[in-house]
Formats: structure tokens, sequence, C-alpha cells
């Protein structure tokens, strides 16, 4: 399970920005998708990775500067994995490194998709159960 290739799980064509769309544009298009993280690409290759709590610190230092470019934001210093990376070598990083999204790139440095440990785990209770483990009913028991 966890020898298994990252490009069988990762997120292909995942949602991008560019370096020079807005700090307000990028918090939108974060919370529009509902996601936490974006890979920031200019020209097809990875420069960045923005996460919501990037935009938080920074909106919460300079609240009312929306207008800055999101390359400013953005951590140029990231940690990528490439599509025949290890699924488990995905979740050590994971694990050690406690962020919850890595683009995978090619040799060239292009954006192939994105692996979130929402997809290990994803993927990891897949295997193991071929149903929902947590029926409609319980569910609505442990929510009240």
């Amino acid at each position: 399970m966890m020898n298994e290739e990252v490009r069988r799980i990762m997120t292909t064509n995942p949602i991008t920005v560019s370096p020079h769309q807005n700090l307000g544009e990028v918090s939108s298009i974060l919370k529009g998708n509902r996601t936490h993280h974006v890979p920031v690409v200019d020209q097809g290759k990875l420069v960045g990775l923005v996460t919501t709590y990037d935009l938080w610190n920074h909106l919460e230092e300079n609240a009312k500067n929306q207008k800055l470019p999101i390359s400013e934001v953005m951590n140029p210093n990231y940690i990528k994995i490439t599509p025949k990376d290890k699924v488990g070598t995905a979740a050590e990083l994971f694990l050690d490194n406690r962020f919850h999204a890595l683009p995978v790139v090619n040799l060239r440095g292009e954006l192939k998709g994105v692996v979130t440990s929402y997809d290990i785990l994803q993927y990891t209770y897949k295997k193991e159960y071929n149903d929902s483990v947590v029926k409609p009913e319980i569910f609505e028991d442990l929510v009240r």
C-alpha cells in the first residue's frame, strides 16, 4: 500500500495561481474552492506554494494590503516530490514536517499534481474498507 507510486493517488490538474495575482484574489480562490493550499506556477514551472496559514499570517500583520502580489507571501522554499515517489515517502514527510500538501513535479520542475494528507488517508481507508464504516444513522447520533 505505501509502496505504490504517488501518481496513483495525487490530484492531477490542481488549482494553481500566478505569482502576479494578489492576496485578495488568492484568498478568494482558496475560500471558493474550500482548499488550504495552492501551488504558485509561472510559465508552467512551480515557483512556490501558498497556504491559508501563509495568508492568515500575512493578513494578521497587514490587513489592509489585499493588492500585494502573492509572490511576496508565497513560500518559495517548499518540499516537493516526483510522481514516482512512494506514497509512504509522502506520508513520512507529512508526519515529520507537519504540513498537509506536497507539490508533485517532474524533473523539469513542471507541476504534475498535488498529494495531500487527505489523499493518503482516503487511499488507505479505501484499501482497508469497501464500504463506509460509519453508517448515516450512527453519524446522526454522533453529531447530537
